[in-house]
C-alpha cells in the first residue's frame, strides 16, 4: 500500500532520525532543510504522489492548514497517510537542538516560534493512522497509538 507518512513536531524532537530509523529503505524523505525551497519540496511531494511512491513528510508541519494539501492530495491519489506526533517538550527539545552544529542548529527563536504556532493533529483532519511519538529516557524512540489526549 502507498504511505503518505508526515511527521508534526517542533524542531529538535527527533523527526529526521525516526525516519533514518523506521522509514530510511522504504520511503521517499521530503524535508525542506534538505530541498531548501518550497518549490523543490513541491516538486518531489508531486513526483511521489504521480509515481505511487511511499514517503515522509519530514518537516515541522505546524499547522492544520499546512497539512491539509498534504493530506487531501495523498488522499485523492489513493494513498493510505499516516501521521506521527512527536511530543514537544519545548526543554529537551532546545536542549537536543543545542547539541546541533551548523546549519542544522535552528536558532532558540525559530524553535519557540515552531512551539507557539503547533496545532496538535487530529483525527479528523483526514489522518487514517496517527502516533504520539517520543524520546524515552535511554534515548529510544517509543510510538504509542493516538488517543484524545497529549
Amino acid at each position: 500500500m502507498k504511505n503518505a507518512v508526515i511527521f508534526i513536531g517542533i524542531q529538535g524532537t527527533g523527526k529526521s532520525s525516526f525516519y533514518q530509523e523506521r522509514f530510511f529503505h522504504t520511503h521517499v524523505r521530503i524535508n525542506l532543510d534538505m530541498l531548501k525551497t518550497k518549490h523543490r519540496l513541491r516538486l518531489l511531494f508531486n513526483a511521489c504522489i504521480e509515481a505511487g511512491q511511499s514517503f515522509v513528510l519530514d518537516n515541522t508541519n505546524s499547522s492544520r492548514e499546512v497539512r491539509a494539501e498534504f493530506i487531501a492530495r495523498s488522499k485523492a491519489a489513493g494513498f493510505r497517510v499516516v501521521g506521527y506526533y512527536f511530543r514537544s517538550d519545548i526543554g529537551s527539545a532546545l536542549a537536543r537542538n543545542s547539541e546541533r552544529s551548523g546549519p542544522t542548529r535552528i536558532p532558540n527563536l525559530g524553535v519557540l516560534g515552531t512551539y507557539k504556532q503547533l496545532e496538535i493533529p487530529q483525527r479528523s483532519e483526514g489522518f487514517d493512522d496517527l502516533y504520539y511519538v517520543y524520546i524515552d529516557p535511554a534515548g529510544k524512540f517509543q510510538v504509542e497509538e493516538w488517543s484524545s489526549e497529549v
